[in-house]
C-alpha cells in the first residue's frame, strides 16, 4: 500500500516542494515532468519537452516505477561519486520500468503498450570491451543518472529496443523496477562461478546483499550466510533467503571471522564471499573467512583506499574480483529467475511514494528506513499502474504519440 502524503509529512517533518511546482495529473502526456538535482542537496521539478526518437531502433517509454539506489542518494548528498561530478542539472534514477509509448521504424520486438524493464546504460558497441562482450566496461557508456547523462525520474525515457525487456506476465511494474539491482546480483554470481552445493558468505544485508543471497540460493548454494551490523536487517535476511545470519561485532576482523567459521557449513571457510558494503572491516573479515582457492567478489563501494589483508589472499591462492554493474545476458537471466519463480523481489519493496513526494523518498532512503523504496512516475501512474501485472495493464489506454 502506498504511503500517504500526510503520513510522510508527519514522519519526515514537512519537506518543501523546492521550486513550488507540484506535478499535476492533469498535465498533458506530451509534457516530460522531471525530478532534477540542481546541485548537491537541491532538487526541483521541471517540465521539459517530450523527447523524440534519437534513432529508428529506439523506443520512447513512459516511466511507471523507479527504485532509489544508493548512488542516487550519494549524488544528492555529496554531488559526486569518484570522478563523476554533478556540474549541471541532473535527473536521477536508473532502476525503472515503464510502458512503451512509441517505437522507431526499425523496432521489431516491441510495440506500444508493452510493459518493459529498462537497462539504463547504452554502450558504444564498437570499443574493444563491447566487442569482447564486456560492454559494462565501455569507457563511453551513457549510463542513466551518471553525470552528464539524465536518469529515469521523469515522464519519458528513450532507449534502444534491445535494452528494453518485456516483463513476465505475473511480475508487477513495481517488482520489475528491481530487475536492475537483481542484474547486479546475477553479475556477481557469474563472476563467482556460483553453482550447486557451494558455501557462500554475503557481507551486507542491504538490497544488493539480499539479492545476492537470493540469487545464490536460486543457483543451488547449500549454505548462504549473511553478515550485517543491523539486527533488523538480519532478521529480514533470514526470513527472505539466508540459511544463517551473523551480527558483526565491534571486535577485530580476525575475531569476527573466527566466530563466523564456527557456524555450520563454514568450518573450512566459504568458497565464495560477496562483499556488498565496501567497508574495510567487512572486507577484511570476508577474506579471513574465504576458503583456500575461493573467490571473493567486491560488489560494494566504500572508501577509495583501504587497508587490505593481501597476505591472506596470497597464502590462500584466492581470487579477488571487482564487479561493476552488469553485462550481456545478466538482465535476461534476472528476468528468467523471476519468470520461473526461482526467487521473489516483492518482499524487498517496503516503501512507495508518488512522484510529487520524490524528495521525501530520498530522505527516507538516506535515513536507512525500509529495504527498497519505489517512486511512481508522474501523471497518475500511482493510480493507474500500482501493482499492475500484464493482465491488469491491458485495461489502460496508451495515448497515441503526439
Amino acid at each position: 500500500m502506498a504511503i500517504s502524503a500526510e503520513t510522510n509529512e508527519q514522519r519526515l517533518n514537512g519537506i518543501s516542494k523546492t521550486n513550488g511546482r507540484t506535478p499535476s495529473s492533469s498535465q498533458p502526456s506530451a509534457v516530460n515532468s522531471a525530478f532534477v538535482l540542481k546541485e548537491k542537496g537541491h532538487f526541483y521539478y521541471e517540465d521539459r519537452p517530450k523527447p523524440s526518437l534519437p534513432s529508428e531502433d529506439y523506443v520512447i517509454v513512459k516511466v511507471c516505477c523507479t527504485g532509489i539506489c544508493g548512488s542516487d542518494v550519494h549524488y544528492w548528498t555529496h554531488g559526486e561519486i569518484g570522478d563523476f561530478k554533478v556540474r549541471q542539472p541532473l535527473v536521477l534514477g536508473h532502476e525503472s520500468t515503464g510502458i512503451v509509448q512509441e517505437c522507431g521504424s526499425a523496432v521489431k520486438t516491441l510495440k506500444p503498450g508493452d510493459r518493459v524493464a529498462l537497462e539504463p546504460g547504452t554502450p558504444c558497441r564498437r570499443c574493444e570491451f563491447c566487442r569482447a562482450g564486456r560492454y559494462n566496461l565501455c569507457t563511453t557508456m551513457k549510463f542513466a543518472a551518471t553525470p552528464p547523462y539524465d536518469g529515469t525520474l521523469a515522464t519519458f525515457y528513450t532507449l534502444p529496443e534491445d535494452f528494453c525487456y518485456l516483463l513476465p506476465e505475473h511480475v508487477t511494474l513495481e517488482e520489475g523496477a528491481l530487475i536492475e539491482p537483481l542484474s547486479v546480483a546475477v553479475h556477481c554470481a557469474r563472476l563467482a562461478d556460483l553453482s550447486f552445493g557451494l558455501s557462500v558468505l554475503v557481507l551486507g544485508a542491504g538490497p544488493i546483499g539480499l539479492l545476492c543471497c537470493a540469487v545464490a540460493r536460486a543457483y543451488g548454494a547449500s549454505n548462504v550466510t549473511v553478515v550485517d551490523i543491523n539486527a533488523g536487517r538480519l532478521a529480514f535476511a533470514k526470513d527472505y533467503a539466508a540459511t544463517a545470519v551473523y551480527q558483526m561485532n565491534s571486535v577485530s576482523a580476525d575475531e569476527n571471522a573466527r566466530r563466523i567459521m564456527k557456524m555450520p557449513g563454514l568450518t573450512d571457510g566459504a568458497k565464495v564471499v560477496i562483499d556488498a558494503t565496501g567497508a574495510q572491516q567487512c572486507i577484511s573479515t570476508g577474506i579471513h573467512v574465504l576458503k583456500h582457492g575461493g573467490i571473493f567478489i567486491q560488489a560494494g563501494l566504500g572508501a577509495a583506499e583501504i587497508a587490505f589483508p593481501v597476505a591472506q589472499l596470497c597464502s590462500k591462492e584466492a581470487t579477488y574480483r571487482g564487479s561493476f554493474r552488469y553485462g550481456p545476458g545478466d538482465y535476461q537471466m534476472a528476468i528468467e529467475l523471476l519468470q520461473q519463480r526461482k526467487l521473489s523481489v516483492k518482499e524487498l519493496i517496503t516503501d512507495k511514494f508518488d512522484f510529487d513526494q520524490a524528495e521525501m523518498a530520498f530522505r527516507h532512503v538516506e535515513q536507512r528506513r525500509g529495504i527498497k523504496t519505489v517512486i511512481y512516475g508522474p501523471n497518475n501512474t500511482l493510480g493507474a499502474y500500482h501493482g499492475s501485472t500484464h493482465a491488469e495493464t491491458q485495461n489502460f489506454q496508451i495515448r497515441s504519440p503526439e
